[in-house]
């Protein structure tokens, strides 16, 4: 590992994907695991690919040439960042009926989606009096960060969101049809996804943040940042904060939802086995099983640290 430090590359494309690529990329990525230090998650679909992946820099330059010449496509819209430990256990792959799952199967990103904008235009279309701005992100992802006066949806899932567009989005255009509508999640995939919805939808003037928040992230300054908090993402790092690095927040390992410092500090807090958000929402026997998972992890742990002083 060079210079012990992990490169992680998030990455998506929307394209025809054919199923004998499809089993081609998985045989080749696992066949380079069996004899490099791989770690990942790659969901893969006919529309396209989705997905992180964690190692080596050589490595990981290897793994785009590949995914690339199999797939047959230049784009990946690639975000890059740094950890000195690996963010996940092993590489996983799978194999779904959509890449990010928001169930309107007649919707086609790759030919319909919305204006992409990149970093450095973003902050103009947003402070615009004339947008308005949703996040596409969930709740649990929103409530540590997000940019001002975005619209919170308040789904649990991205499948949620459709519903949400039908319901709520004439609500906040009210009779102003002229209004920009410009939406951003982690990485793009959604909103590009999102974009791609009300196009089909019939809706005008519907703008995209390119490389999702991450991007943003990379691209402009903390100083000039007007996004607020920091950023969930699905690996053992939790939250990321401006400078990419990891950020302050973890996970309630009963309920799933992202803890801060202060959180881990409250009286309902019980590692692994209850937090503020879900002190209500399990049984007895629940938490029984959670207590006993945790006196595993933690018996683990200490066995792992007796070797390592050892």
């Amino acid at each position: 590992m060079r210079n012990n430090i992990y490169k992680i590359v998030s990455l998506y494309s929307f394209f025809s994907f054919q199923e004998n690529s499809i089993i081609e990329l998985k045989e080749n990525l696992f066949s380079i695991e069996k004899n490099n230090d791989l770690s990942g998650l790659l969901i893969i679909a006919k529309e396209g690919l989705n997905g992180t992946i964690c190692a080596d820099e050589s490595i990981i330059d290897n793994i785009l040439n590949l995914i690339k010449r199999i797939a047959g496509i230049k784009e990946l819209n690639i975000k890059v960042s740094y950890s000195k430990k690996k963010i996940y256990k092993k590489l996983k792959i799978k194999i779904k009926n959509e890449i990010v799952t928001m169930g309107v199967p007649e919707i086609n990103p790759s030919k319909d989606a919305g204006t992409y904008i990149d970093s450095f235009t973003w902050n103009k279309l947003i402070k615009d009096k004339n947008t308005i701005l949703i996040d596409t992100r969930n709740h649990y992802e929103i409530s540590i960060g997000s940019f001002k006066e975005s619209i919170n949806p308040n789904t649990k899932n991205f499948s949620e969101f459709p519903d949400w567009v039908d319901n709520n989005l004439e609500n906040h255009l009210g009779n102003e049809n002229s209004k920009n509508i410009a939406m951003f999640c982690t990485g793009g995939i959604r909103c590009e996804k999102a974009t791609t919805l009300l196009k089909n939808k019939g809706y005008k003037k519907i703008f995209h943040l390119k490389g999702g928040i991450l991007k943003y992230f990379e691209e402009i300054s903390k100083e000039e940042s007007l996004f607020e908090g920091e950023c969930f993402v699905f690996d053992k790092r939790v939250a990321l904060d401006h400078e990419l690095k990891k950020g302050s927040y973890s996970i309630c390992h009963a309920c799933g939802m992202p803890i801060s410092i202060e959180d881990l500090k409250k009286e309902e807090y019980r590692e692994g086995i209850q937090c503020h958000f879900c002190v209500n929402k399990f049984s007895d026997n629940d938490r029984k099983r959670f207590e006993e998972r945790q006196k595993q992890i933690n018996k683990l742990k200490e066995k792992n640290q007796k070797v390592y002083k050892d």
